[in-house]
C-alpha cells in the first residue's frame, strides 16, 4: 500500500490546499472523526475537515501544506507536513502581523475501504504562535 498510500496522501494534500469539497468526499468517510487541538470534540467528515481548514485560512489565507514524510503500515498512515502561510487575519485572537510562518505538523490517519475514517493532528501551535509574535521565543 506504500505507492497507494503515497498517491492517496498527495491527493489529500491537494484537498487541504484547495478545499475542494468533491475531492474531500472522495477521500474522507462521511463519519470520519478528526481531533484538532482547538476543540475538545472531534470534527466529523469532509465538512469537519473543511472547518479546520477554514480556521487556518482565517488567519493565513495563503496557507499551503507540503507532505514531507510518510509512513504507511496496513490501514494506518503517519504523515509529517510543513505548513506555510502569511499571517493576514486574526488567528486565535492575534491580529494580523504580516509575518510568514513555516511550522511542522504530524498527523496520524486511520483508513478503511480506501477512505480516511479518523485523524489525530499535532501541529506545532507553540512554534506558530512564536512566529507571529504572540508568545515569546525562548532566549
Amino acid at each position: 500500500m506504500s505507492d497507494l498510500g503515497n498517491t492517496f496522501m498527495r491527493r489529500f494534500v491537494q484537498f487541504i490546499n484547495t478545499a475542494d469539497e468533491k475531492l474531500g468526499e472522495e477521500l474522507i468517510a462521511p463519519n470520519a472523526e478528526f481531533y484538532v487541538p482547538f476543540q475538545s470534540e472531534p470534527l466529523v467528515g469532509p465538512r469537519g475537515w473543511l472547518k479546520a481548514v477554514e480556521v487556518m485560512r482565517g488567519g493565513f489565507p495563503d496557507v499551503q501544506w507540503t507532505l514531507e514524510e510518510l509512513v504507511v503500515e496496513g490501514e494506518k498512515i503517519a504523515a509529517r507536513y510543513t505548513m506555510r502561510g502569511t499571517h493576514e487575519g486574526t488567528f486565535f485572537g492575534v491580529p494580523a502581523t504580516g509575518k510568514k510562518i513555516a511550522i511542522q505538523t504530524m498527523n496520524f490517519y486511520a483508513m478503511a475501504n480506501g477512505k480516511i475514517v479518523g485523524e489525530r493532528g499535532q501541529p506545532d501551535l507553540l512554534g506558530l504562535m512564536q512566529q507571529i509574535g504572540a508568545v515569546p521565543a525562548p532566549s
